[in-house]
């Protein structure tokens, strides 16, 4: 059973969903019905997963209403229980999102790149989708899904399916997902989109105004796909195309299948963050085809995925670059399980976790990526890539369009892996170990020692501008910034920016980590770009350690809630809960009101 689910898919689970809605945009709802294929064996009920819908009525196939009763609410929401007739196969649910649906978010014209219409974008991931949608809302449910979407004529739907390449003249589209996804992936987003194609099964939408950036960076996905099915098998999702949301979008990314949803802040201008596409394309074989079972088991999507991500990079780019990527990876881990240690859940920095009682976003730290990818990299190292490549291989072609618990995987791991390779290993020092274990392999980077030669050089007093940073990558520039000295001089801080233009960096990576700088050095020059990047920006990656670098004096605090009260309007209800969290902001907020 998923703890974070009120559903029982072994008594009555959903199969098949049909999605007939309508997209208010003025109102700020999404209302129609939602119909089911259910396979209910000899169950007399069935149960969903709601979180703020209005229900307002149950039928089944032959239009007769259906008894059902709202449980009562927690922080999982509400479970819908649906009375049907023993055998029933179909049932449809009328109903309409409420006002403060968290996996949706609604944009103001003001809120896009071209500040011409209003967008909405959804977000499911973890336990959201029930928030717009009444759904079994658990990873181990899969289920093939057809969405009609209706929306104002002058705007256009995208969903994780088949897609338009145009607008329709109506508002009306329609859409088929046909291979089984857990519900966290179905999404949509509405807005005033344009489509360019890349290559043959690629391409990408974005507004107008960025549609030709986003093509330029985006410009290596066709070989990315080509690369990543030579590493691991075939791409079996017919279309992968990218979507660039407006800043507000709280991830780097979100691999909805067939359409990644992405932020701007990897629209760069020199293709050096295009990574992030790399991973999200990674999890068309790890999360989307094999999926975590339950967010206990949150590291078999996202360590695989930062794994072959790495892989398809260093395929790609070479070898020095994959192992930059991963050692700036190694540096976010310690960081995140030293912050995590002196927290109330030093549990956490095991990578199978126990979540009961707790939001599931709780789990989705670096220890899942990064941890899980050096738990991987290590067994690589242990029995070589070659028999490496041909376990992980077998692993997405037999478990295709299925779940996986952290129990199975190491059953399989041991039996197909470990043990006809004569290794002995204690994986447990990994599943509910703390911390990282002694033999865990440490990526190792001869450009980042050369970055460390030159930071040595301008503490010793050379100008910045002297320094050999001429054909750097924004890898380099970010282990430059996480490794300068404490404790700065603002002069020489000051001289920096002028060599470098760090403040106002269009690379938001480059000028996330300056800021961070700034405020642990008391430079408060950049401030106001700062302030204007954390109001712009919702990113989650970028605001925590901001904002936690600023409360860490009671001026900072102060200054930080100051940027939130003006930011928080624009943030995806999944930044605003931790950094609500973060800065007691409902404490601050009931003061002042």
């Amino acid at each position: 059973m998923d703890k974070h689910s009120f559903a029982r898919p072994n008594e009555a689970a959903i199969t098949h969903l049909d999605l007939d809605i309508t997209v208010d945009m003025a109102a700020r709802r999404i209302h129609g019905t939602a119909s089911y294929d259910i396979a209910a064996k000899d169950a007399d009920s069935i149960i969903f997963d709601t979180e703020g819908l209005e229900i307002e009525a149950v039928t089944l196939a032959d239009g007769s209403a259906a008894p059902f009763t709202l449980g009562e609410e927690n922080f999982l929401g509400r479970p819908l229980i649906v009375r049907i007739p023993r055998g029933a196969g179909k049932l449809a649910i009328r109903y309409s999102t409420g006002a403060e649906a968290r996996a949706l978010q609604w944009l103001t014209p003001q809120q896009t790149l071209d500040k011409g219409k209003p967008f909405l974008f959804t977000q499911g991931q973890a336990i959201l989708t029930r928030s717009w949608i009444p759904i079994q809302d658990s990873p181990g449910v899969r289920i093939t899904y057809t969405a009609r979407v209706q929306v104002p004529s002058d705007l256009m739907a995208v969903m994780s399916a088949t897609n338009p390449q145009q607008r329709s003249v109506d508002g009306r589209y329609a859409f088929a997902m046909k291979e089984r996804i857990p519900p966290y992936l179905i999404a949509l987003a509405v807005g005033d989109l344009a489509f360019k194609p890349l290559g043959p099964r690629t391409g990408v939408y974005a507004e107008p105004g960025m549609v030709e950036k986003a093509a330029w960076e985006f410009a290596d996905m066709e070989a990315m796909v080509t690369a990543a099915e030579e590493l691991y098998g075939p791409y079996r999702w017919g279309r992968y195309d990218v979507i660039v949301l407006p800043p507000s979008f709280p991830f780097g990314g979100m691999e909805n299948p067939m359409l990644t949803f992405a932020t701007p802040t990897i629209v760069a201008g020199d293709r050096s963050l295009t990574a992030l596409i790399a991973h999200e394309l990674a999890h068309s074989w790890s999360g989307n085809l094999v999926t975590n079972a339950t967010w206990d088991d949150f590291w078999l999507n996202e360590g695989f995925t930062v794994y072959f991500e790495k892989r398809i990079c260093e395929k790609l780019y070479g070898r020095d670059y994959a192992e930059m990527l991963a050692l700036l990876g190694r540096q976010d881990l310690e960081r995140t399980m030293a912050e995590i240690a002196q927290g109330p859940h030093p549990e956490d920095t095991r990578l199978k976790l126990h979540l009961e009682g707790r939001d599931p976003d709780d789990g989705m730290t670096d220890v899942a990526y990064e941890k899980g990818y050096a738990f991987l990299r290590t067994i690589e190292e242990k029995v070589g890539r070659e028999r490496f490549d041909a376990f992980v291989r077998s692993y997405f072609d037999r478990h295709a369009f299925q779940s996986m618990t952290t129990e199975r995987f190491l059953a399989l791991l041991q039996q197909e892996l470990l043990g006809p390779a004569g290794i002995t290993y204690n994986t447990d020092a990994w599943m509910v170990g703390d911390g990282l274990p002694a033999d865990a392999v440490k990526p190792v980077s001869d450009r980042f020692t050369k970055v460390e030669a030159e930071i040595g050089r301008w503490t010793a007093g050379t100008p910045a501008a002297q320094l050999g940073t001429k054909a750097w990558s924004t890898f380099e520039w970010l282990h430059f910034l996480r490794h300068l000295p404490s404790g700065l001089d603002p002069k020489r801080m000051e001289e920096m920016d002028a060599a470098f233009r760090f403040t106002g960096s269009g690379n938001a990576e480059v000028a996330a980590a300056w800021y961070e700088v700034c405020i642990n050095n008391g430079y408060h020059k950049p401030y106001p770009a700062m302030d204007e990047f954390l109001v712009t920006v919702g990113r989650r990656k970028f605001l925590l350690p901001l904002y936690s670098a600023l409360a860490r004096t009671e001026s900072g605090r102060q200054e930080a809630l100051a940027i939130y009260a003006k930011a928080r309007p624009n943030y995806h209800s999944v930044s605003v809960r931790s950094i609500d969290e973060m800065l007691g902001w409902e404490k601050v907020s009931s003061v002042t009101m």
